[in-house]
């Protein structure tokens, strides 16, 4: 491990419930917010740090039915504080009793490292943008590997600038794709994959990369047998080391990769504006997007939906909520409109 670098703490709870929960990770979010709506990770969830921190420092997911809230660096303590403060979870339609929760902190799992290792997406990765996905599409099958490749790398130094790095080493990235064709994600247009990476950086399991961070998107998992893959975390308990790569299944960064197939921090241009305190004012318009960094790879904000029509008062409803609960939990009020890294 590189000392020269600055410490980069991370954390996963998994929150045990009494029943698989089959809720978004806005939802949860939604919950979080009402029940402990004083606690330090709720601004870290509403998006009150979206101009200070780019990339969000808290993040849920929702994994085999079972909730996971992941903090790095200045994220880590606020997570930290929920531990012993979660009982259940009331989603208006049901309530979920919190049996345990399981704590995993590391201060070593962040850095470039020498060898590559193996990852999987266990969420679609979004790589592709409006912008992105356009030019993606007029390329041939081995042009389209190479820029995905060089679009995650620049996702893993965008990364490790966030967290305060500054890369001396390039960062190669070898992607196994299930598929080149891009599915769709949501009404964004965006373009998701599915499948492996081996990267020369050291990543903690369940972070996010690429777009749709706050979604759940783009949810990562490393140090393990890919042939055994499960995400029964008693079969591959033991094989995250503290000490670093001992167990890790790694590989010799490939010959055929070059010095000009690998991205280095100057290849990532910094955002343009300087952040600020408060947001600025916006002008109205359909749909409003924040492009923070190059063309060639973006973290963008969600386009707004616009309002449903008005309804009399002697229109049946349709597609009404479960109900009244879960409508308020999880409304733009909870989310400021809906924030999206």
């Amino acid at each position: 491990m590189d000392s020269s670098y600055p410490t980069v703490r991370t954390v996963t709870l998994k929150v045990i419930t009494d029943k698989p929960v089959k809720k978004t990770p806005y939802q949860v979010k939604g919950v979080f917010m009402r029940q402990y709506p004083e606690e330090e990770l709720i601004p870290m969830l509403d998006g009150r740090y979206r101009d200070q921190f780019l990339y969000p420092r808290v993040q849920v997911k929702i994994l085999n039915e079972q909730i996971y809230i992941v903090g790095i660096n200045e994220g880590v303590d606020p997570v930290l504080s929920m531990v012993d403060k979660f009982e259940f979870l009331d989603f208006g339609n049901i309530t979920f009793q919190v049996l345990d929760v399981d704590v995993d902190e590391h201060k070593d799992l962040f850095q470039p490292i020498s060898r590559m290792i193996r990852y999987r997406f266990i969420t679609p990765w979004v790589a592709l943008n409006q912008t992105t996905g356009i030019r993606y599409r007029y390329l041939n099958s081995m042009e389209k590997m190479n820029y995905l490749s060089r679009l995650l790398s620049q996702n893993i130094v965008f990364l490790a600038r966030e967290m305060g790095m500054e890369l001396e080493e390039k960062i190669f990235t070898k992607l196994s794709l299930t598929s080149l064709f891009p599915k769709t994600v949501d009404e964004t247009f965006w373009g998701a994959f599915n499948g492996e990476f081996r990267a020369n950086f050291l990543l903690p399991n369940y972070l996010g990369v690429g777009n749709g961070i706050t979604r759940g998107y783009g949810a990562i998992y490393g140090l393990y047998n890919p042939a055994m893959f499960s995400f029964d975390e008693s079969s591959i308990k033991g094989e995250i080391k503290d000490s670093g790569t001992g167990d890790m299944e790694s590989e010799e960064i490939p010959m055929e990769m070059g010095e000009e197939a690998g991205v280095g921090m100057e290849d990532v241009p910094k955002p343009r504006e300087k952040r600020r305190t408060s947001p600025p004012p916006r002008p109205r318009r359909a749909a409003s997007t924040r492009k923070v960094l190059s063309e060639e790879f973006h973290i963008e904000d969600e386009p707004k939906r616009p309002p449903p029509p008005r309804r009399r008062a002697s229109q049946p409803r349709r597609n009404q909520p479960q109900s009244d609960d879960e409508s308020r939990f999880n409304t733009e009020e909870f989310h400021k409109k809906r924030h999206e890294w």
